[in-house]
């Protein structure tokens, strides 16, 4: 399929050539980011079940090829007398315009041929026939990031929306927290936390190792956290597992790699710590918050009616609580504008995201924690207070556009 590619764009190539009779002011092939850097947010670890696991049968989506992509060749010229009207050029204006073309063909040649690889590669998602299924919590900042870094790959996914009380939908499972992917291919594996879900999918999309040896890289520690209970911290969980090579196709620098694991760190650790003091900074807000929560959550009907009013009441004071457990200040609409203002700057005046012309992981943490608030009084007012707005516009429709594209 690449040879017919390329033997395609060399016979265009030169059937423009003949074509252009008023001259030529340049030919341009447009570059073609690679589609596995188009992919995104925190987890906090996985590991492989020791049993199977098929916790909803028949209902998993095949993995389906990611993106086809195309490479175009634009033409674009000016009425210059000198050309290709009679001798008028000479023989080194013909020359230089042959080497013109041969120029453009050459690079439309490597071009096509990076596209049906990289084509090829995405395809083999398909056949191995990966099928992935998300437990979660909607309104969760954690769930949200690994949804949008699944729907901007354009990765078909089954959601199991989890109960937050009873739990029931994870009893398989020792880790008892979400979200939770469930991943089956030639075995069945179970990753947890966001960041480690986001980073392991990534590696398989752009390295195509096994997942069995993917999971691998990110173990799980026993550690006691401030309070002394003792929880599970994985290690590399916003490193992708890549060669050399898979590394520099992906990034355009170490500097942008760094740049890349910096922010997704600083919206575990320091963006996702601001949503709840804000979502339920008063009272009403509280209630409004939980008013939604309920309405997209899996709750039953008395479920609903106490979430709704004692758990709105009890978040309100735990607001508080993490308020003063993350220093923040008593306006914390104040350290949620900041941070707002802080991610803007990173991106930065003259990129469309942090990854470029094109979303990272970065990109989709932040829009993923951010995201849950949409509908809140705290988004308005963030919207309304910040420079975040276009960027956020900009997010949207990249996701958008990603997930409607076939």
């Amino acid at each position: 399929m690449a040879a017919h590619r390329v033997h395609e764009l060399g016979a265009m190539t030169w059937r423009l050539a003949g074509q252009l009779r008023a001259g030529v002011g340049g030919l341009r092939v447009p570059g073609i980011r690679d589609p596995s850097a188009l992919c995104g947010a925190t987890v906090r670890g996985f590991s492989a079940l020791p049993y199977s696991v098929s916790p909803v049968k028949g209902r998993s989506l095949p993995l389906t090829a990611q993106q086809s992509w195309v490479c175009c060749l634009n033409g674009s010229w000016r009425g210059y007398r000198t050309g290709w009207r009679g001798q008028e050029a000479g023989n080194g204006g013909r020359r230089m315009w042959g080497l013109v073309f041969a120029f453009g063909g050459a690079l439309g040649v490597m071009q096509t041929l990076q596209c049906s690889l990289r084509a090829e590669e995405e395809a083999k998602v398909s056949e191995d026939g990966l099928h992935l299924t998300l437990y979660q919590y909607k309104t969760c900042p954690f769930c949200s990031k690994v949804r949008a870094f699944l729907d901007y790959h354009r990765l078909p996914y089954e959601i199991v929306e989890v109960n937050p009380v009873l739990r029931k939908e994870i009893k398989f499972s020792s880790y008892r927290k979400v979200p939770i992917l469930i991943a089956s291919a030639n075995s069945t594996l179970q990753l947890n936390d966001s960041s480690v879900i986001i980073s392991a999918v990534k590696t398989f999309l752009v390295s195509r190792k096994s997942l069995e040896e993917i999971v691998s890289y990110y173990p799980g520690m026993i550690v006691k956290n401030e309070k002394g209970k003792e929880v599970t911290e994985y290690q590399n969980r916003y490193w992708l597992m890549l060669n050399e090579q898979e590394t520099q196709r992906l990034y355009q620098s170490k500097e942008s790699q760094k740049e890349e694991m910096k922010w997704r760190q600083w919206a575990d650790d320091w963006l996702v710590h601001l949503i709840s003091p804000n979502v339920y900074r008063t009272p009403a807000e509280a209630l409004a918050s939980f008013d939604y929560i309920v309405r997209e959550g899996n709750f039953g009907a008395v479920e609903g009616i106490f979430a709704k009013y004692v758990g709105a009441t009890a978040m309100f004071f735990i607001g508080k609580r993490l308020k003063s457990r993350h220093n923040l200040q008593d306006d914390v609409r104040q350290d949620l504008y900041k941070a707002a203002n802080t991610w803007v700057a990173a991106v930065g005046k003259d990129r469309k995201f942090l990854g470029g012309s094109q979303p990272n992981l970065a990109d989709l943490a932040v829009y993923g924690v951010l995201r849950v608030m949409e509908g809140l009084q705290s988004f308005d007012d963030m919207m309304a207070n910040t420079k975040i707005k276009p960027w956020y516009q900009r997010m949207t429709k990249a996701i958008h556009e990603q997930s409607q594209s076939q």
